[in-house]
């Protein structure tokens, strides 16, 4: 169950050294820790020890606490950084753990490598969680930063920038998929609203087919909001919402214009979707990816 990451940074290696050994340059981009701070170190043939803390939200902070030596091969140009790290905190999943960075240099770049295991508290229901929930997430956590990292590197671009990008890119998403699998299933498919039937009608609907019609309708605008949020990589759902925002307005406005004027109209929602969409596809450039990161060693290694 130990987890590995590595990805391709087109960079120098005393850039991504100082970005991954410096404690306060390796809080910005690794979304694993809050905050970094290494402890005095008179003795440099010793291990460095370091505290660490992640916020989990509430105000409530996870502790700990570590060490990691780094090293050169100036034969090869290879740098490794191992480290341990535990926490006494009663609220860390995880109780202790080792792994090591890994820098080797290759043509147009170096492949930055990271590997660690851990034990976890709490017994089975540690183990539980950990398999469940925990393990998932932290690999994915690694794997996003050091996404995060490259695009600082290779594009300059803050991870700061890149969080709120991703945020903003997430959350309009998750709105617009919200929006969609609602007006699916509630007026159309839950309780089919009055004014769902007379929309309907006044497009030239026969009443005997419009319930059918509208149960169909309703199905793909649920299939279209799961597919906004699981595709989460690809333009075209976004895309394809602002468009349609647009044809149903003037669908509206030309077979049933009283609905206009309505306390809650489809101008106002329809154009409220389509520019939340537009956000989402503004941002989109240059997101951190997992997806870019290697997650399992290569076999020939």
């Amino acid at each position: 169950m130990s987890i590995y990451v590595e990805i391709r940074i087109r960079g120098h290696m005393d850039d991504l050294w100082q970005r991954t050994q410096n404690p306060e340059l390796h809080a910005c981009w690794d979304v694993r820790f809050t905050s970094i701070k290494y402890l005095p170190h008179p003795d440099k043939s010793e291990p460095q020890r370091f505290l660490y803390s992640t916020r989990i939200g509430c105000g409530l902070a996870v502790h700990g606490e570590g060490e990691t030596l780094g090293n050169r091969d100036e034969m090869e140009g290879r740098r490794t950084s191992s480290l341990r790290f535990w926490s006494d905190d009663p609220k860390s999943l995880i109780r202790e753990g080792a792994g090591y960075w890994q820098y080797i240099p290759v043509d147009g770049g170096i492949r930055f490598i990271t590997a660690y295991d851990y034990r976890t508290r709490f017994s089975i229901l540690g183990r539980v969680v950990d398999r469940v929930i925990f393990h998932p997430l932290i690999g994915w956590a690694t794997a996003w930063s050091f996404d995060r990292l490259r695009l600082w590197i290779e594009k300059d671009i803050d991870p700061a920038v890149s969080m709120q990008r991703s945020l903003i890119h997430a959350l309009s998403r998750a709105t617009v998929a919200f929006v969609w699998i609602y007006q699916g299933l509630v007026p159309k498919l839950i309780a089919p609203h009055a004014h769902e039937l007379a929309m309907l009608a006044d497009a030239g609907i026969p009443d005997g087919v419009a319930p059918m019609t509208l149960a169909a309708i309703g199905w793909a605008e649920v299939l279209l909001g799961v597919i906004v949020l699981l595709l989460s990589r690809f333009r075209w759902p976004l895309m394809l919402t602002a468009f349609l925002m647009v044809l149903a307005t003037i669908a509206v406005a030309v077979n049933s214009p009283m609905h206009l004027t309505a306390a809650f109209n489809p101008v106002t929602l329809n154009l409220l979707v389509a520019v939340v969409a537009l956000i989402g596809l503004l941002v989109m450039q240059d997101l951190p990816s997992s997806r870019n990161c290697l997650r399992k060693k290569p076999e020939n290694i």
